[in-house]
């Protein structure tokens, strides 16, 4: 009989005890003697945040449709549980077997977001597995990292055996035959990693040596060895309808953030907004097919019990079927109660008709992205979106009866004045105004309640703005300031509320987002002085984090402030993500032109994702 890695004491005295006892329904339970490879599959956050992530709940599929392969899920411990942990010497375990972490084969780690780095320690430490690579034997598991933070992976070298580079369904079973060749066969562990440096999208951090310049740039990224690859190309799966998809998603105990199905409409985006990095590293756009989503989606309705659906994409508005599988799912989920959410849709007449049929208006607040307050602005993110866009789609929802409305804007993007900044409250108040023009006063059902919200902008590698400089943190300070001045200001500013992101995590992302190698040493140190749950506000230790900087003579701003040349060599450089240098960096000189950019499906721009003979580019 399964025995719990936690005692009912221990249980009973921790939020929420449900995190960690696991055998939720479609959990997967295997003989763990009939298996020859055990993969713990990490998302280094809270069981609510990890459970709702589609990533591992596809591998984990993938990997357990595999007679010789279990595998069992793991997440990060809330604080109260660390410490009883950490007290009481009980070493992190696996949701279904509760077996401990260290007796695994693989320990893979999703990495989603710069600010849970931190958190990847915690779960090596809790684990009694060694925070630093190098010093692992084949008595601890591989640690291997995906998701897209390992589109840099630099800052996290030093602390993993391999990085998956890429969309997972492509070639893990490569790697895993490998592995197990490996250990039939007496190979060495370091014998494994350089073997597996062979693999199309795997990436081995020891096998490569950095060099720098006296100015603390990159003066060469190499290959040890003549047989490991220069460049490291991401997988990439060619034809989304013939994916792996989970038909039977573990359903969890407890509410989660996501506590939904979720239907994967289509990969990658064909916008290109030069402020986003999702929009090019899952390039090229490949769509699932209706007819089998509509099968997917009562299958996985079935099994779960959920009571909503959500379509998942970085663009719902532009898959190509949308109205047909809508109309699909507007009739089996009304026959079941089911609610259909639809993120990620472009405010025009078609999207708002398609909110109305899915939507309780009365209930929802309609959501718009302009991104940058001015026309200039938004031309320079090649946001693809007027002002005369933004205005008529709010005059189409307010006929349509909502009165709510959510608009999101970054404060320090690439050439911002503070005109652009005064234009975020113009625009706020003349959608204001538009409710009271548009709206008969014996027609309203409430009065026009808008949010602004603004974060600040953190560069990103493989977009236009990885060579654009990031603002201090007194810049962004400041910029809220006036954004906030400026909407008090307004005649309608009693209708409009602000919210603004924390500046000091801003500054800390944009660290990690393009640092190199020299950062392990001080993630290392900082999460020896107690730093651990950085995306959670309440547990950020940004002086800590500053004096871990500065004692280690780490220098900040040379990761934020400073803006990079054009023949700098990147800490990401040697991967391959399909979308090309030459690609980006004409686009930033199209971005501080102001020129926008067509989308894909008007005109190709050339970026060199069509490589991959996939998705809607055109073949080779």
């Amino acid at each position: 009989m399964r025995k719990l890695a936690l005692s009912d004491d221990i249980l009973m005295t921790v939020e929420k005890p449900a995190r960690y006892i696991g055998n939720e329904i479609n959990s997967v339970m295997k003989d763990k003697d009939a298996v020859q490879v055990r993969f713990a599959m990490c998302f280094p956050d809270v069981y609510e945040i990890g459970m709702s992530h589609l990533g591992i709940q596809i591998l984990y599929d993938m990997f357990n449709r595999w007679d010789d392969v279990w595998c069992e899920r793991v997440y990060s411990p809330w604080v109260d549980l660390d410490r009883i942990m950490r007290e009481q010497k009980i070493p992190l375990f696996a949701m279904e077997s509760q077996d401990p972490i260290r007796d695994f084969d693989f320990l893979g780690i999703t990495i989603q977001y710069e600010m849970c780095y931190t958190n990847i320690l915690q779960i090596l430490d809790l684990a009694g597995i060694p925070l630093l690579a190098a010093e692992r034997t084949w008595e601890h598991p591989i640690v291997i990292g995906g998701g897209p933070c390992t589109y840099n992976p630099e800052p996290l070298a030093d602390f993993f055996d391999l990085f998956y580079m890429g969309e997972g369904e492509t070639d893990y079973r490569e790697l895993l035959d490998l592995y197990q060749e490996c250990r039939e066969n007496g190979c060495s562990r370091v014998e494994f990693l350089h073997r597996a440096a062979a693999i199309h999208s795997i990436y081995v951090p020891s096998l490569y040596d950095v060099s720098y310049k006296e100015d603390g740039t990159i003066a060469s990224f190499m290959p040890r060895f003549p047989d490991v690859p220069e460049r490291v190309q991401k997988g990439l799966v060619q034809d989304m309808d013939s994916a792996v998809y989970p038909m039977k998603p573990v359903v969890p105990y407890i509410k989660v953030t996501q506590d939904r199905v979720v239907l994967e409409i289509q990969r990658g985006c064909i916008r290109g907004c030069r402020f986003c990095q999702a929009g090019q590293i899952y390039r090229p756009v490949r769509e699932r097919s209706a007819a089998l989503l509509k099968d997917y989606a009562h299958t996985m309705l079935s099994s779960t019990g959920h009571e909503e659906i959500s379509l998942s994409s970085l663009s719902s508005s532009d898959y190509s079927e949308l109205n047909d599988l809508l109309d699909y799912l507007i009739d089996e989920c009304s026959e079941k109660k089911v609610n259909i959410s639809l993120p990620s849709l472009r405010i025009d007449a078609f999207s708002l008709d398609v909110m109305s049929k899915v939507q309780d208006v009365r209930k929802s607040s309609l959501t718009f992205a302009p991104e940058a307050g001015s026309q200039r602005l938004r031309n320079v993110i090649n946001k693809g979106l007027t002002e005369q866009n933004i205005l008529e789609g709010a005059a189409e929802a307010f006929q349509g009866g909502w009165n709510h409305v959510k608009l999101y804007f970054m404060l320090g993007l690439p050439t911002e004045t503070d005109e652009d900044i005064r234009a975020i409250a113009d625009l706020a108040n003349r959608i204001a105004a538009l409710f009271y023009d548009t709206v008969p006063k014996e027609k309203r059902t409430g009065k026009i309640q808008i949010v602004v919200s603004t974060s600040f902008f953190v560069p990103k590698p493989f977009t236009a703005f990885q060579w654009a400089p990031q603002n201090t943190r007194q810049q962004f300070l400041d910029k809220a300031y006036l954004c906030r001045q400026a909407i008090m200001s307004q005649l309608n500013q009693k209708s409009i509320k602000y919210n603004w992101h924390e500046a000091d995590v801003s500054v800390m992302e944009g660290v990690f987002a393009r640092g190199d190698r020299k950062l392990c040493a001080v993630i290392l140190e900082a999460y020896r002085r107690g730093c651990f749950y950085d995306a959670w506000a309440e547990f950020y230790k940004h002086d800590v984090w500053c004096k871990t900087f500065a004692d280690l003579g780490v220098d900040m701003d040379f990761y934020t402030t400073r803006e990079r040349s054009e023949e700098e060599i990147f800490p990401w450089d040697f991967i391959d993500c399909g979308v090309n240098k030459a690609f980006l960096l004409r686009e930033w000189h199209k971005a501080l032109r102001g020129e926008v950019s067509e989308n894909c499906k008007v005109k190709c721009q050339g970026c060199g994702a069509m490589v991959f003979d996939a998705g809607i580019c055109p073949r080779k």
